[in-house]
């Protein structure tokens, strides 16, 4: 009898790994088009992945960027010394920089028809625009995948029931296991679908988020840095921090 116990306990252990209809017996034994599809699915996980971990970096670069933007740029006594405390490659010091170069570029000439508060702001305008669409990169590739992932499971899915229903039409034997089996092995499909879209649209929704924060700052030091450059009125600093004297002309 406890030979017997021990044996009926084996074979329910083993039960699970010897399931024939699988993931991997999917991959072992599936065809071409279930290979694509499988090929797609795990390729756009993968693209998707890479950009919400690449994209959170940069927000959190740019987070940063702001916290030295605030102890470091306006506590400098010059637009230019300010630029000069940033990082080389800072988003922010390119658009200072871009600032200045507009600044110093303001020709007499151009009063008649363009104001400097006009020019410095099409400058700054221009340079927020490339730093929004430098972060919006990849967005549009995440929100493609979650309503799209879905539906390439489906086919799969699809396709693997009309092989099951064909093979078992073919045999003439409707048995429980024959249509059972491949069904649920054709589910896997869409269960996968559903794991990279799920993925996706939660990063998209995130990170389309975040940017809108980072953008809100970013508004922020345009519109300071313009009334800087234009009438030398300075952001109000945090208490306990004075911004240094203003350099002398």
């Amino acid at each position: 009898m406890e030979n017997q116990a021990a044996a009926v306990v084996d074979a329910a252990a083993a039960a699970p790994s010897s399931n024939p209809y699988g993931l991997e017996a999917l991959v072992n034994h599936g065809d071409a088009v279930s290979h694509t599809v499988l090929f797609f699915l795990a390729l756009m996980s993968l693209i998707s992945w890479y950009i919400i971990f690449t994209k959170v970096w940069d927000q959190y670069r740019l987070g940063k960027s702001a916290k030295v933007v605030e102890k470091q740029f306006w506590a400098a006594g010059s637009p230019k010394e300010g630029v000069e405390r940033l990082e080389k490659n800072d988003d922010f010091r390119i658009i200072a920089e871009s600032a200045l170069r507009a600044a110093a570029h303001h020709e007499g000439r151009l009063n008649d028809r363009i104001s400097l508060a006009d020019w410095l702001a099409m400058a700054l305008q221009r340079s927020s625009d490339n730093l929004n669409g430098k972060l919006s990169n990849g967005l549009s590739f995440l929100a493609t995948v979650g309503s799209t992932a879905p539906f390439v499971g489906l086919f799969g899915t699809v396709y693997g029931i009309l092989n099951a229903l064909v093979a078992i039409g073919l045999s003439g034997q409707p048995s429980i296991d024959k249509v059972a089996g491949p069904v649920g092995e054709a589910l896997i499909m869409t269960a996968l679908g559903l794991a990279v879209a799920v993925p996706a649209v939660f990063g998209y929704n995130i990170l389309l988020k975040r940017n809108k924060a980072i953008q809100d700052v970013l508004r922020e030091f345009t519109g300071d840095l313009e009334s800087y450059l234009i009438g030398g009125l300075r952001p109000e600093l945090p208490v306990g921090r004075s911004a240094a004297p203003a350099a002398k002309k």
